[in-house]
């Protein structure tokens, strides 16, 4: 399915042949990238669990995101609410306004299911441009604290690495 078409960008469903691209892209920046995650998500979409997209601008696939209606992982997970996972536009499409009309895209699907959406990012510097975009539509944080591997971290604790896994989640109403 087609979710937006404008200017040389698509938002469209995320389909197999978009793995083999995004995670050779994924490596080449330096990222620790497998087809994994987006084969997991492939499947819960054919479970009816997620709907993955894929952002292709110029006729390549340059980002992706899934939103997963009633999620039952992180903060908010378990209430009926949506949750946006795993956003990501590579590096050198970057400052084309493609992560937004992604995000644009997302919200628009998980305003559908909830009133409230939320998702966590991480908190290295890799992820400061997300941060910022986060912020800036809105999404503040929901008041649980620092999350590591699905788990709300022990106060005052120094054993949690600074890697993808450690997040604080956000939130917003739609």
């Amino acid at each position: 399915m087609i979710y937006y078409a404008q200017d040389g960008l698509v938002i469209r469903d995320m389909e197999k042949r978009d793995i083999a691209h995004f995670v050779a892209w994924e490596r080449e920046q330096g990222w620790n990238s497998s087809p994994a995650k987006f084969e997991d998500e492939l499947k819960d979409h054919a479970d009816g669990r997620a709907i993955p997209l894929t952002a292709e601008y110029a006729g390549e696939p340059a980002g992706y995101v899934s939103v997963y209606p009633n999620s039952l992982l992180g903060s908010m997970g378990g209430r009926g609410y949506t949750e946006i996972v795993d956003f990501a536009v590579l590096e050198k499409y970057r400052r084309h306004g493609i992560g937004s009309c992604l995000m644009d895209v997302a919200e628009r699907i998980a305003a559908g299911y909830s009133r409230v959406v939320y998702l966590g990012v991480g908190l290295h510097n890799g992820y400061g441009s997300a941060q910022r975009m986060y912020a800036k539509r809105g999404y503040i944080p929901d008041g649980t604290g620092v999350w590591y591997k699905d788990q709300v971290c022990t106060p005052y604790t120094t054993y949690y690495p600074n890697d993808d896994d450690l997040v604080l989640y956000l939130s917003k109403e739609l």
